[in-house]
């Protein structure tokens, strides 16, 4: 009786392996609109510095200034306004990232999932494990314990545009889908543990809302107008529901279609996130920066940073927490799963992005405001640990990845390198026999001409006069 045959080993997954074309493109894209975002975000926050700490009366005066319909319950602050009315917009934007990973990107293949799920929650739980640990050896409140949790992408890629670090895509995608990630659990931790009371009837209504907006998607109707008024309705409802605003716009984010149908060159979802992630990136968070991280440092704003329990919990959960989340999720990844980390990668780049990751700003200043809302100065106490636990993340992570720029530069040029001139990069055409006729024709003109300069040199050395 013959043996049976040996059962094959079951392959090794690569982590940060080569992404697909389409995902390549869609990462670069996206990227580069929020590389964009995070400068000016950038600027935003420097900006708020300035003007809070020379004129902060104006600076007082403009934010606290209300406008709205009272009869509607919209009569809020500019300040209010920009965290709940503009980010919305932001975190609309976050719901079709998160529904386009779901159907087309890393997530929707749950083995592909597991790594930036595991690596997210990590990086979230590890950071308020430091923080509440902090707080209650120093004394403190962990009414702060989820302000570490967050992961600013925007500023996170500001930085590696400003260290001018050519990440290979692979990392960039990774850092990408962690954020999407790490914005879908900070969003649950808001609706669910920033929610003192509910009003069933508004609430009701946004649902009802939600429900048209659903159905209009669904039947392929368009038009701005009709949408956008929608929007804001159903906004205005969550808003009076006790329900914080942004959730409105994660929902009707999650409703869009992200998959391409036949004849459809970007699928409905990627359209309107491509109109308005410029509106998101340039303008809405920007203006939330503005009027969110205007931080008084005077008095003992910032030497409290370090005393104050809350605030040192803030900065060790940013830059310890994160970093030490991250990198051991990714970790365990590995050592539990079939994964292996790519042969050109080491342990240190995964080390220095999770170090990355630890820069926390939009919604690291939207919890700190809710966990503390109504302490106008511990809230500028935890908004300045942000700013500099997050500076700290920066610089280490600066470090870190400028220690192996070489390496980065070379594998990004070899992702980048288009030899036969397609338009598409080499290292994605080695199944296509058109890239190797195409390859073989350049290095024939090339050899062609090599020859004719050989024939051209040995002329000239049987000249009489020319040099022995």
């Amino acid at each position: 009786m013959a043996a049976p045959a040996p059962i094959p080993p079951t392959p090794r997954r690569t982590l940060f392996g080569r992404l697909s074309l389409p995902e390549r493109n869609y990462v670069a894209e996206a990227l580069r609109t929020e590389t964009v975002g995070g400068v000016i975000l950038l600027a935003a926050a420097l900006a708020a510095l300035v003007w809070a700490n020379t004129f902060q009366s104006s600076y007082r005066t403009i934010s606290d200034f209300h406008l709205g319909p009272g009869s509607l319950g919209l009569n809020l602050s500019v300040a209010h306004w920009a965290a709940d009315g503009l980010l919305a917009v932001f975190f609309f934007v976050a719901g079709v990232e998160l529904k386009r990973e779901l159907v087309a990107g890393e997530l929707r293949d749950p083995k592909a999932a597991a790594l930036p799920v595991v690596a997210a929650l990590c990086g979230m739980v590890v950071p308020a494990l430091v923080y509440v640990l902090t707080t209650n050896l120093g004394g403190g409140s962990t009414d702060g314990w989820a302000v570490p949790t967050a992961t600013d992408i925007a500023f996170a890629l500001a930085v590696l545009a400003v260290i001018g670090t050519s990440l290979p895509s692979a990392l960039r995608a990774f850092l990408l889908t962690l954020a999407v990630v790490d914005d879908l659990f900070a969003i649950l931790i808001i609706a669910v543990f920033f929610t003192e009371s509910i009003d069933f009837m508004a609430l009701g209504g946004a649902f009802a809302g939600l429900v048209v907006f659903y159905v209009l998607i669904r039947k392929g109707i368009r038009g701005w107008y009709i949408y956008i008024p929608l929007a804001l309705v159903i906004w205005g409802l969550m808003y009076n529901s006790g329900i914080h605003a942004t959730i409105a716009g994660v929902a009707m984010g999650l409703m869009l279609r992200c998959t391409k149908r036949e004849g459809e060159q970007h699928s409905p979802g990627e359209h309107i996130e491509h109109l308005v992630r410029p509106l998101s990136a340039g303008l809405a968070v920007p203006l939330f920066a503005l009027f969110s991280a205007g931080v008084s440092l005077k008095g003992d704003a910032l030497a409290g940073v370090f005393t104050r329990p809350e605030t040192l919990g803030v900065v060790l959960g940013l830059v310890l927490g994160k970093t030490v989340g991250i990198f051991g999720g990714t970790w365990l990844a590995t050592r539990f799963t079939k994964a292996e980390l790519n042969k050109d990668l080491a342990w240190a780049d995964v080390f220095a992005v999770a170090s990355l990751a630890g820069i926390g700003f939009t919604v690291s200043l939207l919890i700190g405001e809710l966990a503390f809302e109504g302490d106008a100065e511990t809230v500028n106490e935890i908004k300045a640990a942000v700013l500099i636990g997050s500076l700290i993340a920066a610089v280490l992570s600066g470090v870190l990845l400028k220690l192996r720029v070489r390496r980065y530069r070379a594998l990004y040029e070899a992702e980048e390198l288009d030899e036969d001139e397609s338009g598409v990069p080499d290292i994605y055409e080695q199944d296509d026999p058109e890239y190797h006729l195409r390859m073989a024709l350049i290095h024939e003109r090339k050899a062609a001409e090599h020859r004719r300069l050989a024939e051209l040199a040995g002329a000239a050395r049987n000249k009489p006069d020319s040099p022995a």
